[in-house]
C-alpha cells in the first residue's frame, strides 16, 4: 500500500507539468492577451468577449519575441494590434509588468518555481493577490458545491435503492420518468424557468433573483472569530435568508446530480441482487431487509461511497458558469470565465495549478476509499 501511494504521488508531479505546459503553448497562440487589452483600452477599441475570442493573431503579431533581439526598440509597438502611434517605450513598460520581457522558456520556468512555493502572484488587472481573489469567490462556490452534493446524495441513493427493490413497477416506471426529464433538462434552463416562475414576478415572486445575502444582512453575525459576532441574529435572520437565496440556484444545479445518481445506485444494486450470494443468503432464512443492508448494501455502495470524496470537493471548484451568471453569484465559475476572456493570465493559470492539484490528490484518496470501503481490494498488485 505505502509503495503504491508513493508512485502515485511521484506519478502527480509529471502529470501537473504535463497539463501546465499543454496550457501555456496554448495560451502563446491564443488571440489577444494582456498588452493587447490594454492598447484596446487606451485606444478605445476595446470589444466584446466574442469579438475578441473570435479575433486574429496572438500577442505576438510579428512573430518576434518580446526582448529577443531580433525585437527592435522602433517595431515594438507594431507587435501589437492598436499600437501604432503608441510610445515604444510604453509598450516595453507594459511588456515588463505583465512579464512578456523575458522568453517563453523563463517565463514557463519562473511561473512554475513559483507555483511550487505557493507563490501565484497578483491579478493583472485587478489589484489583490491572486489566493486572496480565489478566497473572496470561494464561499458561493462552496455553497453551491456543497449543498448540492449533500442533497443530490441525500434524495438520490435511497429513491435508487427503492428503484432497484421495486423494479418494474409502477414506482420505478414513473419515477424513471420523472429522472431522464430532470436529467434531459439543461440546469441553466430549468433555472431560467425558476426564475419566471417563482423569482421574476410573472407568476410568482418567492425568491430573490440574486446575491448570497440580501442588502444589509452581513454574514460575519455568524463568525466566532469576528467581533461582530451574533449567535441570536445569525440563526434567526442570516441563516433562513442565506438558505431562502440559495433555494432556487440549488435546485437548478442538483437537477442533473440527482438524476445521474438515482440511476447509478439503481443499476449498481440491481447488478448485486442477481448475484449468487444473494440467492444463498436467502436460502438461509435472511429477510430481504437483512440480504439487502447486510449484504448487497456494501458491495453495491461502493462505486458510489468511493466516488463521493471526488464529487464533494469537485463540486467547489468546477462552479457553474451559467448558473452563477443567471441568478448574479459571483463565484469561481464566473471569476474563471472572466480571466480567460480579460486575458487574466496570473488567475488563470493559478486557478489550473490549484484546481488540478486538488483534482489529482482527490483522486488518489478516490482510490484509497475504494481500499476502505471493500478491503479485499489490493492496490499493491495495481498497475499505476
Amino acid at each position: 500500500m505505502a509503495s503504491y501511494l508513493l508512485r502515485r504521488l511521484l506519478l502527480i508531479i509529471p502529470t501537473l507539468f504535463g497539463i501546465m505546459l499543454i496550457s501555456f503553448l496554448v495560451v502563446q497562440f491564443a488571440p489577444g492577451g494582456p498588452v493587447e487589452r490594454v492598447i484596446a483600452q487606451l485606444s478605445g477599441m476595446d470589444v466584446s468577449a466574442t469579438a475578441r475570442i473570435s479575433g486574429g493573431g496572438g500577442d505576438f503579431a510579428s512573430g518576434a519575441e518580446p526582448g529577443s533581439s531580433s525585437a527592435g526598440s522602433g517595431d515594438v509597438a507594431s507587435k501589437y494590434r492598436g499600437a501604432q502611434g503608441l510610445d515604444p517605450e510604453f509598450i516595453k513598460e507594459l511588456e515588463a509588468q505583465f512579464g512578456f520581457d523575458k522568453p517563453p522558456v523563463e517565463r514557463f520556468g519562473l511561473m512554475l518555481w513559483n507555483y511550487l512555493r505557493f507563490d501565484f502572484g497578483q491579478s493583472y488587472f485587478r489589484d489583490i493577490g491572486v489566493l486572496e481573489l480565489i478566497g473572496e469567490k470561494l464561499p458561493v462556490s462552496i455553497s453551491l458545491g456543497l449543498w448540492m452534493t449533500l442533497i443530490s446524495y441525500g434524495i438520490s441513493i435511497p429513491l435508487g435503492i427503492s428503484k432497484a427493490v421495486r423494479d418494474g413497477s409502477r414506482f420505478d416506471i414513473w419515477t424513471s420518468a420523472v429522472v431522464i426529464v430532470g436529467y434531459a433538462i439543461p440546469g441553466f434552463l430549468f433555472a431560467v424557468l425558476l426564475i419566471v416562475l417563482f423569482a421574476g414576478g410573472s407568476f410568482w415572486d418567492w425568491f430573490p433573483l440574486r446575491g448570497l445575502l440580501s442588502e444589509g444582512v452581513s454574514g460575519a453575525t455568524c463568525a466566532p472569530w469576528n467581533g461582530a459576532f451574533d449567535l441570536k441574529r445569525c440563526v434567526t435572520v442570516v441563516i433562513p435568508d442565506y438558505f431562502w437565496h440559495l433555494t432556487l440556484p440549488i435546485i437548478a444545479m442538483s437537477l442533473s446530480a440527482f438524476a445521474t445518481t438515482t440511476l447509478l445506485t439503481k443499476n449498481s444494486f440491481l447488478e448485486e441482487i442477481r448475484k449468487q450470494y444473494v440467492m444463498t443468503a436467502r436460502m438461509k432464512g435472511l429477510t430481504d431487509r437483512q440480504v439487502l443492508y447486510g449484504h448487497v448494501f456494501r458491495n453495491a455502495m461502493l462505486i458510489i461511497i468511493a466516488g463521493f470524496p471526488g464529487a464533494f470537493i469537485s463540486a467547489f471548484f468546477t462552479g457553474a458558469l451559467l448558473i452563477e451568471t443567471i441568478f448574479s453569484l459571483d463565484g469561481l465559475g464566473l471569476l474563471g470565465f472572466e480571466s480567460i476572456i480579460n486575458r487574466d493570465y496570473a488567475v488563470v493559470f493559478a486557478t489550473l495549478y490549484i484546481f488540478s492539484l486538488v483534482g489529482l490528490v482527490v483522486n488518489l484518496i478516490t482510490d484509497v476509499t475504494y481500499m476502505w470501503v471493500d478491503p479485499r481490494i489490493d492496490f499493491e498488485s495495481r498497475e499505476v
